[in-house]
């Protein structure tokens, strides 16, 4: 199974310029290269803040309405993602307790198995 790992965004990942520091990152590498290792990883990529995004919305709007970021709600909001693969959803969640991920330590992992 496929299972889509949201990380949610937080003020620091929301502000102009945030990059996470060398030791942060080089846990993460260390993690997405072990993930790697065991043929988990399907795509792993970090977004830039939502300042940089637009949403469009189609509800109640006779043309779909395009909304320039930033938008307010930070923990609505996703910083980062994997796809990966995992024999079902416990395995993924356990995985992922593991993760040396800056942005959730104090912040929300979101994990949904893709359909189909």
């Amino acid at each position: 199974m496929r299972f889509l790992v949201m990380v949610k965004a937080s003020p620091e990942s929301e502000a102009a310029g945030y990059q996470p520091g060398a030791e942060e990152l080089a846990e993460m590498s260390k993690f997405n290269e072990r993930l790697l290792d065991e043929g988990r990883i399907v795509l792993a990529e970090g977004l830039t803040a939502s300042s940089d995004g637009v949403r469009v919305l189609f509800e109640g709007h006779a043309e779909p309405k395009v909304i320039d970021g930033p938008f307010a709600e930070t923990k609505e909001l996703v910083a980062g993602f994997w796809v990966l693969n995992g024999e079902s959803l416990e395995d993924v969640v356990a995985l992922m307790r593991q993760a040396p991920n800056p942005e959730a330590k104090g912040g929300v992992i979101e994990i949904r198995a893709i359909a189909g």
